[in-house]
């Protein structure tokens, strides 16, 4: 959350500057100095803003930099998801994180557990306003790009024919566009390096035309996933 978002966000919230302070554990003169800028917003505060004004979780900060050395672990990932509002992971404490560091670092990992992977196109349908440029950027400077290529597909499909994704639909496809340009010509795995040599195989012949088109080894497909339609 920037330091402009504080007061648009109490404002919306209805609060005054002494009851925000209050409910956020600091004084009504820090908070006013957050407000104007004069205060640098951390992200404990920032998590704890965007739960007391209800503000969406792409107003969180995003890391930077993000390396492969500090990325969340499957347990960390999984909570992001609860706090993101992901169902199938309703019944864990959730943490409040950027959606596009969320998506960034499960994109990161060597070997990602299956229920963690097929959360991600819920991830990007519902928060198409995610921090794309922060996403993209570093997807391409840490090489994932095709994954998040791929995923983009997946979820642009799940968005086909449905009213309530258009828009989503329309964002999915700029981004597309963009690392359409960028794509890699190596194949790689949807975040499954220790994949047997005999699945790669198989892949390598029966994976999607979307996986093939990613260079992606990887039997994942929309219709697979429990919230398609």
């Amino acid at each position: 959350m920037r330091n402009e978002q504080f007061k648009a966000g109490r404002l919306s919230a209805r609060l005054t500057q002494k009851q925000a302070a209050e409910a956020l554990g600091v004084s009504q003169p820090y908070l006013s100095q957050l407000e104007k800028g004069q205060r640098p917003v951390t992200p404990e505060l920032a998590r704890a803003a965007v739960r007391l004004y209800r503000v969406p979780a792409t107003a969180l900060p995003l890391p930077e930099p993000l390396t492969e050395g500090n990325v969340a672990d499957a347990t960390q990932l999984a909570r992001q998801l609860s706090g993101l509002g992901y169902p199938g992971f309703a019944h864990l404490r959730p943490r409040s994180t950027n959606p596009a560091a969320v998506v960034l670092e499960a994109l990161l990992q060597k070997d990602l557990e299956t229920r963690l992977t097929e959360a991600l196109p819920w991830v990007l349908l519902k928060y198409p306003d995610l921090d794309w440029s922060w996403l993209v950027r570093h997807a391409k400077l840490l090489d994932v790009q095709n994954r998040l290529g791929f995923l983009i597909a997946v979820s642009k499909a799940l968005a086909t024919d449905r009213p309530e994704f258009e828009s989503a639909f329309r964002q999915l496809s700029a981004v597309e566009r963009q690392l359409d340009r960028a794509r890699l010509a190596r194949e790689d795995t949807l975040c499954r390096e220790s994949m047997p040599t005999a699945e790669r195989r198989w892949l390598k012949t029966h994976r999607s035309a979307l996986a093939r088109y990613w260079n992606l080894l990887t039997g994942l497909t929309a219709d697979q996933l429990s919230y398609a339609p």
